[in-house]
């Protein structure tokens, strides 16, 4: 049996070292958070090759006496803990006093540092952890670390690097996070001599995401504030229609510290669920606020994750805080147009590919104030002067009004409004054309929703409502509009959906996986108002459909709603059902290029106008734009 000894120390503080120091990534992050712990109001981060050759942290905050600034380098050694109990209230960002024992042993070191008071600061040089000089030195208050050749004496760990390039981005991200944790803090970044971020340090959080993640993601954002008993979380969440492919911007702290938690993830995402689309992740920048004593930030090395006393709790506090400034927030998205200069000092035209985008110059004007590019009136205040419930009509209920229309007085071909030939080949759905009678009479009969100062203009593309409200122009998007419509009431209708037995059951014909999936899954198809059984090798046998699916859309409703069951990436029979109803709902829904009876457009506009529900279709696309009078007068050069 090998014998057992005690490790060389030299040897050991490298071991601890790998377990902190990762990259130069990781040395920022510990540098930055003591930085922050002294109490500092302006840091500096400057790095070169990708902080593998140097790096340099300079910061304001209270400095180090002498002797204090020798002991930080020792293993274990803190200003931050005292006792074994203040290990179940950690308020500071660092406490186990291994950072700068960290650092120090794979890299070589200065330390200049000076506390308010004294004439000189302390000037300390080490390699491999020790220290070889120490003596006084002219300096401001505060502390600057210079770090260099990190990795030099640890071949093993420095094959393991990647590109500077590569490992300057994870040191810039590692500082961008903890500016967006201190929107108080003005942070600087230099990498090889260039500027790349500084932060105001005004306090104000959609400053600092302006300058850290861009003035478009900033424009983007609806603020989170939230109480939840003892938690609290607030902050910033993209709204549904800003999402992207990766999880890369969620970012969330604890008391101000930087973590990663699957709870937080679940909640935020849960809050945007038949909202966006699936593969999509909405952004977030979001400090949760929570008693100290009620978690434990001592369960991981880096200090990344964090365990909570009450997961539950935390998950309610997330969610129902996200969800209620998703409900609350505009879902009517302002219409981008250039911004144009006066002629005096408008420059020679450019190619249309070297042209800002016209996102990013909205959001310039957004950022700082996330809702000003939105209506200042909310379907709330257009809800009060309605005079009975928003309600959707069942199909059952438009054919009882279709019949009773085509007995009541026909107007005069020339107001027909649309023609013979369409009205043939149009299906009868929930959106067959049919011929009305006068104005006042059809929205009677058809009980419209009124929303004040509304009124419909027309239609564009044979897919955009045109509304004018106020000083505004809306433009919704129909097949948007009644797709969320579709998607409400299906959900509202339970556990079962109403089905309708087909005169003739009609075959379908599939892949055979696709068919293979939809009956080993009859159950839950069956809940959804289809009724099927196989007949050969991808070959189906259809005798019931949901009420609001087409005949001839049953086979392109049954192959998507396979695909969502072939995935694997929706695995709870809840979030099955509902990738389902997305689809019967947008099967079932107006299509954009269908000509549709403007009475009815008028309807859907005014249930869009009355309801606060509807602002995004279940896949996330805004349902309504509004253009400004403003706006339209500075095209039209009526103002400057």
């Amino acid at each position: 049996m090998p014998t057992i000894l005690r490790l060389d120390p030299h040897v050991a503080n490298l071991i601890a070292a790998g377990e902190v120091v990762e990259r130069p990534a990781s040395v920022v992050k510990e540098l930055v958070e003591n930085s922050i712990d002294a109490g500092a109001r302006n840091i500096s981060v400057e790095l070169q090759n990708g902080g593998m050759t140097f790096l340099r942290i300079t910061d304001n905050g209270c400095g180090m006496e002498r002797e204090d600034a020798k002991t930080a380098f020792l293993r274990h050694a803190t200003s931050k803990l005292r006792r074994k109990e203040d290990l179940e209230a950690i308020g500071t960002l660092g406490f186990r006093g291994e950072a700068l024992a960290a650092t120090a042993a794979v890299s070589k070191i200065d330390l200049l540092t000076r506390v308010e008071g004294d004439l000189e600061g302390t000037r300390l040089r080490l390699e491999a952890g020790k220290l070889l000089e120490c003596e006084d030195a002219g300096c401001p208050v505060g502390t600057t670390i210079i770090v260099r050749d990190l990795f030099y004496n640890t071949p093993a760990r420095m094959k393991f690097m990647k590109r500077d390039s590569v490992e300057g981005s994870a040191a810039a991200a590692a500082v961008g996070r903890q500016a967006l944790a201190h929107p108080e803090i003005s942070f600087r970044l230099i990498k090889d001599g260039e500027l790349q971020l500084q932060t105001p340090g005004d306090g104000e959080l959609l400053s600092a995401i302006y300058a850290v993640l861009g003035r478009q993601a900033a424009g983007e954002m609806i603020p989170v504030q939230s109480q939840w008993e003892k938690i609290s979380v607030s902050g910033f969440v993209s709204r549904p229609t800003a999402t992207r492919g990766t999880r890369s911007n969620q970012i969330f702290y604890v008391n101000h510290r930087l973590i990663r938690s699957k709870t937080l993830t679940a909640a935020l995402e849960e809050a945007y669920r038949n909202q966006i689309m699936v593969g999509r992740f909405p952004s977030c920048v979001l400090n949760l606020t929570v008693p100290l004593s009620s978690v434990d930030v001592n369960v991981h090395p880096a200090k990344t994750e964090v365990k909570f006393l009450n997961e539950r709790e935390i998950f309610d506090c997330v969610h129902y805080g996200v969800k209620g400034a998703l409900s609350r927030a505009s879902g009517q998205v302002a219409m981008q147009l250039p911004q144009e200069k006066p002629a005096s000092q408008e420059p020679a035209p450019q190619p249309e590919a070297q042209r800002p985008a016209p996102a990013a110059r909205a959001a310039a004007q957004t950022a700082g104030k996330p809702n000003e590019a939105f209506r200042s009136m909310t379907a709330a205040e257009f809800r009060k002067s309605a005079p009975s419930p928003v309600h959707t009509m069942t199909r059952w209920e438009y054919e009882q009004v279709s019949r009773a229309l085509q007995k009541a007085p026909k107007v005069e071909p020339s107001q027909t409004m649309v023609d013979e030939t369409f009205r043939k080949s149009a299906p009868t759905t929930l959106h067959s054309t049919v011929t009305m009678p006068a104005e006042e009479e059809t929205q009677q009969m058809l009980d419209l929703p009124k929303a004040p100062d509304f009124r419909y203009v027309g239609e564009v593309l044979n897919t955009y409502i045109i509304v004018e409200q106020a000083d505004e122009v809306l433009l919704i998007d129909k097949h948007a509009a009644h797709e969320r419509i579709n998607f409400e009431r299906l959900m509202a209708q339970g556990t079962a959906i109403l089905g309708q037995t087909l005169l003739t059951p009609r075959a379908c014909r599939l892949d055979a996986e696709e068919a293979a999936v939809l009956l080993q899954n009859r159950d839950l198809l069956l809940s959804l108002g289809f009724d099927l059984d196989g007949i050969g090798e991808g070959d189906l046998l259809v005798r019931q459909i949901p009420s609001d699916v087409r005949e001839s859309e049953a086979e392109a409703t049954l192959s998507e709603i396979a695909g969502h069951l072939q995935s694997g990436r929706i695995d709870t029979p809840a979030g099955l059902r509902e990738a389902a109803l997305h689809t019967i709902a947008c099967k079932a829904a107006i299509k954009g290029g269908w000509q549709t009876d403007p009475v009815e457009l008028k309807r859907l506009a005014a249930e869009v106008l009355s309801r606060d529900d509807l602002k995004y279709c279940p896949h996330g696309r805004p349902i309504c734009v509004v253009l400004t009078r403003r706006q339209l007068e500075k095209q039209f050069k009526r103002i400057t």
